[in-house]
């Protein structure tokens, strides 16, 4: 198994790119890669972290269809994704990356830059590998482009120790995860971990689309303003919150997997995939940590509302190993594919028909199936890219420097206008 690397800024992100975009890089190649559908192909992430967790799959999928990725992880969100942008401008793209659905997929779609799926699709969902519901999130004017790297749902993970100390059980409504947070804190534990950096959405996507999905879907569409009376009202639930000291120190260094098991803090917003994470800590599924379904803060909506995500794994159009990236896409999607990965990262499963080892994620599974849930896109997704930028920087100044929510509102309203103006 070749070395593990961790590309993620200076010298060594740098040297990547001028590898890449020269035409040096491991499995570029010359023309003939053009027409290979077997091989070595080049993948480029945004994970780094989970980059064992594909190296893993090699062995899978060299037996399988005789493909095996040559894999680059960037630690650095901005950079990667500045890093992949320049790799359009080139002959040399990548055979295949991770990126994101919602507005920032629909860019390199626009744009002619990422290639269609649609036959992979249309094989997927007859086969039963994959919902509707999911093709939607891949769908741009009735083409499908991009395949799912994995499907999430954003839940609540607890440090179990904690927990059963406190002699606290899993709240079912918001009325009792508030409480379970007062409990905690008067016990001189910290009910919620938070962060100035990137993962800062969680707690307002939670607080909004649990009051009310449909003005959380407004903000989307613009049809409702962050500075509307309704959302200075529930960020002012969320600056109470904060005030009684309900969360961890936004500056914090700490893995935050490592956080939780450590009691640094009792509870975790996060997406499902971080059962990968927590066991890499140490941390035994059910026994160590457990998570459920976040109540609606809103106990008249009648269904619970579950934000979703999925994020893609796209082949460049322009990419010389394309027919390689298409052909390790088709196999990605396939059950076996699918049950590999699940052995590997410990992820939620898209596809229906692959075997999920973790009782609960299997479990998760079930649950937000039934009718008593209602699956929203991630505020990640569901926003658009410019107005996202802003968002996440001044909800991270907020949960660095809780104050007054209008400034932060305002400022995130003044870039909601300048967008929605440019689309009219």
């Amino acid at each position: 198994m070749k070395s593990r690397r961790m590309v993620g800024a200076g010298i060594a992100a740098l040297t990547t790119a001028t590898l890449l975009l020269t035409g040096c890089s491991g499995g570029g190649g010359d023309s003939d890669d053009a027409a290979a559908t077997t091989g070595t192909l080049d993948f480029y992430t945004d994970k780094a972290a989970w980059e064992p967790d594909f190296d893993e799959l090699n062995e899978t999928s060299k037996e399988a269809v005789d493909i095996t990725l040559n894999t680059t992880g960037y630690s650095d969100a901005a950079q990667y994704d500045a890093f992949i942008k320049q790799s359009f401008r080139t002959q040399k793209s990548p055979g295949l990356f991770t990126w994101h659905t919602g507005d920032s997929l629909k860019q390199l779609v626009d744009e002619g830059l990422v290639a269609e799926t649609t036959d992979l699709w249309t094989k997927a969902i007859d086969e039963g590998w994959a919902t509707e519901d999911l093709r939607s999130e891949y769908t741009f004017d009735d083409k499908q482009y991009c395949v799912p790297m994995n499907i999430a749902y954003w839940v609540m993970y607890y440090n179990k120790n904690i927990f059963e100390e406190q002699g606290i059980e899993e709240p079912t409504t918001w009325d009792e995860l508030d409480a379970a947070a007062t409990k905690l804190k008067a016990a001189g534990i910290t009910p919620y971990y938070q962060t100035s950096t990137l993962f800062t959405f969680q707690w307002f996507q939670q607080l909004v689309a649990g009051t009310d999905p449909e003005l959380y879907k407004g903000l989307s569409t613009g049809d409702v303003k962050y500075t509307d009376p309704e959302i200075v009202d529930i960020m002012n639930i969320w600056l109470d919150e904060q005030e009684k000291g309900w969360f961890s120190d936004a500056g914090s260094t700490v893995d935050p997997a490592v956080g939780l098991k450590q009691g640094d803090f009792a509870m975790i917003n996060f997406g499902s995939f971080f059962n990968g994470s927590l066991d890499g800590a140490g941390m035994v599924s059910g026994e160590d940590y457990d998570m459920f379904v976040i109540p609606a803060v809103n106990a008249d909506l009648g269904t619970t509302p579950v934000a979703v995500e999925s994020g893609p794994i796209c082949v460049a159009e322009n990419s010389k190993q394309k027919d390689l990236g298409m052909a390790y896409s088709e196999w990605w999607m396939s059950p076996d594919a699918q049950t590999a990965w699940n052995a590997a990262r410990g992820d939620v499963a898209f596809n229906p028909k692959a075997t999920v080892n973790d009782p609960m994620l299997s479990e998760l599974g079930t649950t937000v199936a039934d009718d008593s849930h209602t699956l929203f896109t991630r505020y990640f997704e569901a926003t658009p890219t410019p107005i996202l930028t802003v968002a996440l920087e001044q909800f991270g100044a907020f949960n660095a420097n809780p104050g007054d929510p209008m400034p932060f509102l305002e400022a995130i309203q003044a870039e909601a206008d300048k967008y929605w103006a440019d689309q009219e």
